[in-house]
Order: structure tokens, then sequence, then C-alpha cells
């Protein structure tokens, strides 16, 4: 183990499962590497070598030892061994990202102690990830179970990055949007919506509607330059189609999405605004129709307890008209 700087490389050898694995830490690069090293010190990189980049490392904790060796009977032989776990990012197939530890063994307390110290210290630098978030979850939409995937897949993620949250369970149409016109958000580091993209364009509304109020700005006047606000907003899909989590993320995973927010990745999208005589009748950021489509959407809304297939059927009832 050679002495670290804050900008110097650590490199040692420890323990991964029942590997002895060289690893290594390089602050320049913010890339955390290891590979199998069976030989008596850290051997170069081979084609099996892993990585992360520290950015897309969710936490860093220490490991219960006790509890990991009774439940896996590893390292048994090793007198008072010292480990550290690293939750991270995989990148999957089609767009997805999945959540793995990586658990790090050492017969050396202060060793441990010092790549603990050393991950979370660069994790603390990455000024883009959120702390605070405030995170609407529509009930309704989609099959109804926004809650239910908030709880299981989404909470124990922001838990585990430390980020802390308020939560709103919306109980009526529009309540996201009126909300954010009547709270100070500015001890937010970003809106979270938890439904599908009727719950997304509520909470876009609200966003740019209080930027719009709070800086003078008539959002009325089709010509008005509207002010861009810096809250991020957060989509973890729950709805029917999740148009615009597919069209930013790539998928309509929660885990995926709730991953991104965890990193702070972000993504600007341009909006579009509606008016007619001097009134703004609403934003877009997907999709824009009219005539036979916006009658099927209006006929689909009210068959939401179909499903999908309630496209289909509207699109039945509601042929287009021929001139």
């Amino acid at each position: 183990m050679g002495a670290m700087g804050a900008a110097e490389p650590l490199q040692s050898v420890l323990w991964v499962k029942q590997e002895r694995c060289a690893v290594s830490l390089e602050p320049a690069r913010a890339l955390l590497r290891w590979w199998r090293s069976p030989g008596t010190g850290p051997s170069a990189p081979g084609a099996d070598a892993c990585s992360v980049p520290v950015s897309e490392i969710i936490a860093v904790e220490e490991t219960d030892v006790q509890e990991t060796q009774s439940s896996s009977g590893q390292w048994q032989k090793m007198e008072n061994p010292f480990a550290f776990t690293v939750h991270c990012v995989k990148r999957a197939s089609h767009h997805r990202w999945k959540w793995v530890q990586v658990t790090f063994w050492s017969a050396d307390e202060q060793l441990c102690h010092l790549w603990l110290q050393t991950l979370r210290e660069l994790l603390e630098s990455l000024t883009s990830r959120p702390k605070h978030l405030l995170v609407f979850i529509n009930p309704f939409g989609g099959k109804g179970q926004g809650k239910s995937i908030y709880e299981k897949k989404v909470a124990p993620l922001f838990t585990l990055a430390s980020i802390t949250t308020e939560i709103i369970i919306t109980e009526h149409a529009n309540q996201a949007k009126e909300t954010l016109f009547e709270i100070n958000t500015d001890s937010y580091d970003g809106i979270v919506c938890v439904g599908g993209d009727g719950m997304f364009s509520e909470v876009l509304h609200g966003v740019i509607g209080k930027t719009q109020q709070s800086a003078g700005i008539d959002p009325n006047h089709p010509r008005a330059v509207l002010v861009p606000s810096t809250l991020r907003i957060g989509i973890i899909p729950a709805g029917s189609t999740d148009c615009v989590c597919y069209s930013t993320v790539g998928t309509n995973d929660a885990v995926t999405s709730a991953l991104h927010i965890i990193v702070g990745d972000s993504l600007a999208i341009d909006v579009s605004s509606v008016h007619h005589n001097s009134t703004l009748l609403r934003y877009s950021v997907s999709l824009l129709g009219y005539g036979f489509y916006g009658d099927l959407i209006k006929d689909s809304e009210k068959k939401r307890w179909m499903g999908l297939i309630r496209y289909d059927f509207s699109g039945m009832l509601c042929p287009p008209a021929l001139s």
C-alpha cells in the first residue's frame, strides 16, 4: 500500500469473495478498479479486471464481518477480518441499471478504514448529487401501484444514498401543481414524481409556473422569455405508457430511474407552450396533438380501469371524421 495524497492513486491487495485481488483507486480518473492477483504482490490488470466510476458509486459502508461470516461461511480462516462494501451501478441491457454490491476484505483494520474514508470523501465531493428531495406519489396512476413501487424499490435506495425526502401522496388532480405554487422549494435539490406522464405534467407546470411567478414573468404572453428553473425533476415510472421516462432514460424501470436520480444525472429537454387568445393553455415536452388524437385521449381518460387497451377501445369509438 502506498501513501495517498489528494490526487495520488491508492492501491492495495484485498479480498473479493474468495479471490485475492489488487484494488486501485485513481482520483484523477475517478475510477475504482480491481482484478485477480494470486501472487505475493499487486499485479497488472488483465482482461478480467472490473471497474466502476466513482460517479456511479451509490454509497460505501463498513460491513458487519461477523454477520457476513455466519451467513456465507466465507473467510473462516482469516483472523480478525475487516470489510467494507461498495454499493454501485451496474449497466444492464435495454438501458437498465441495476444496484450491485461488492465487498472487499482485509485483515488490516487501518487499511479498510483508509479505503472507507477515501471513497466517502470522493463521494462527498460530487456536488451534482441531490441530498433533499420532495416526492409526489400518484397512487391512482397506471395500475395503481405508485406507492408500492416507491416504498419497495425506490425508498431503500434513497436511504442507502443518504437522501432525505418529504413525501406527498396526491389525492386529487393538479394537487402537485397547486402545492408547488404554494410552498417554498428553496430547501429541495429536486422534485420527484412517482406516476405517469400526467403526474410529470403536473410537476412540470408547477415548477415552470412558480419560477415565472417569482420572476414576475407573465406566462400568458406568447412572446414572453421564460426564466429557466434550477430545480430538477426526477421521474419514477408508475404510469400506463411512461412516454417521458422512455424518451429521457430509455426504459420505464423504477430502479433505473432511482439510480439516475441518486448519481445526479440530468438531461435538458425542450418545452413548448400552447397559447390561445393570449392565454397559456399548457406546456408540452413529449407530444402535442388535436383533432382525432385529442378526442381519443379525452375518451380514454374515462376508461383508465381498462389499462393500455383503453387506447385501442377509444380509437374504435372515435373514428376520424371524413371530409
